[in-house]
């Protein structure tokens, strides 16, 4: 499986930015996929996750309200709608897959597939 991140870019604060990441490859094989974001200097946190079937989202305590999760699964594509957007939203957001189905959504251990990741950058 491959991933493809796409969208980031400069922003004011208030503002808003959609995601996209774009699966191909052996996207049968997806169980869920997420997004977690990287600052400098600090570790890999979760975003938002959503399972690919079902279509269940889960999301981080400080973007629930702001941030949107969603898929497309004709396109075999999953977004992430951020509104409201912070100067601490800034960070390299990643997209990523997991081939398991697991209870575990919110850290990077079951998520196999990994994409480039693309900058959000928020001024304020």
């Amino acid at each position: 499986v491959q991933l493809q991140a796409s969208g980031g870019g400069l922003v004011q604060a208030g503002g808003s930015l959609r995601l996209s990441c774009a699966a191909s490859g052996r996207t049968s094989s997806i169980y869920g996929m997420g997004w977690f974001r990287q600052a400098p200097g600090k570790e890999r946190e979760f975003v938002a996750a959503i399972s690919w079937s079902g279509g269940n989202t889960y999301y981080e305590d400080s973007v629930k309200g702001r941030f949107t999760i969603s898929r497309e699964y004709a396109k075999n594509t999953m977004y992430l709608q951020m509104n409201s957007l912070k100067p601490e939203d800034t960070a390299v957001y990643y997209c990523s897959a997991r081939k398991t189905p697991t209870g575990i959504v919110d850290t990077p251990i079951p998520y196999a597939y990994w994409g480039q990741g693309t900058q959000v950058t928020v001024s304020s």
